[in-house]
Formats: structure tokens, C-alpha cells, sequence
């Protein structure tokens, strides 16, 4: 298929799929017009693209856990280990996101605990001291 059909079909723009294939992540054939004509696999692996991205993988670890152009054959146990490793980083963001919102939460609590009478200048300068003494 050409460049504008796969475009269509996988809802990318025609540049982000020429990115993809100068990236080495998908590939095309010239025509001898100069067209790029696409297999059909294409379009299942910009699925995958998508969906690996949308995970945090990075287009360097996806490259490395896509068959190679010249096989349909997936690296299993690399990729079964590569999905587990990114289940692992995500915990671990979630684990930082939790201590980051906790944190805020009680910077938010310290500063409408504003004692009542005291001007915001003190107040900032209160909420600023408690935030040095953690």
C-alpha cells in the first residue's frame, strides 16, 4: 500500500510514518516511480509502535524488541523481560508520584493553616521554614 493508505488506515500523519521507516522500525519498498509501497505487516507494527510508546517505551527499545525485516520471528524472552522491567518503572513512578502528591498535600494544608490575622508575606515565610525543616 502506499504512504497516503497506510496513513489513512493507521491514523498517523504520512511524516511520522516516513520517521518510523528512516528510524528503521518499519519498512517500504521503492516503486520504480520513486513511491514507497508498504506491506501489510506495516500497519500491525505501527499498532505495536503506538501502543509500546503509550507504555514509555522508547523508540530505541522498541527497535530492539521488533522482528528484524528479515524475520517474523519475536525475541520472546526478551520481550517478556523487557514488559516486565517496564511494569517494574512504572511502580516505581508510582511509588514517587505518591510521595510527590503527599508532599503537596502538605504544603497545601500548611498554607491554608495560615493562623488567623497573619499577612501572606508571613505566611510564605512560614510555609518556606517548614519546608527547610524536612
Amino acid at each position: 500500500m502506499k504512504i497516503g493508505e497506510l496513513a489513512r488506515r493507521s491514523g498517523l500523519a504520512p511524516s511520522r510514518i516516513r520517521f518510523y521507516e528512516a528510524s528503521g522500525l518499519i519498512n517500504a519498498q521503492r516503486q520504480a516511480n520513486g513511491y514507497r509501497s508498504y506491506p501489510e505487516q506495516a500497519l500491525q507494527t505501527l499498532g505495536i509502535i503506538g501502543c509500546a510508546q503509550q507504555a514509555g517505551f522508547s523508540l530505541e527499545e522498541i527497535r530492539r524488541l521488533l522482528p528484524k525485516a528479515d524475520s517474523q520471528d519475536w525475541a520472546h524472552d526478551e520481550l517478556l523481560a523487557s514488559l516486565q522491567r517496564k511494569v517494574g518503572e512504572i511502580e516505581a513512578m508510582q511509588q514517587v508520584l505518591v510521595q510527590n502528591k503527599a508532599q503537596l498535600l502538605a504544603i497545601i494544608a500548611t498554607i491554608e493553616g495560615k493562623p488567623e490575622g497573619m499577612q501572606c508575606a508571613e505566611n510564605a515565610e512560614r510555609v518556606l521554614a517548614n519546608l527547610r525543616a524536612r
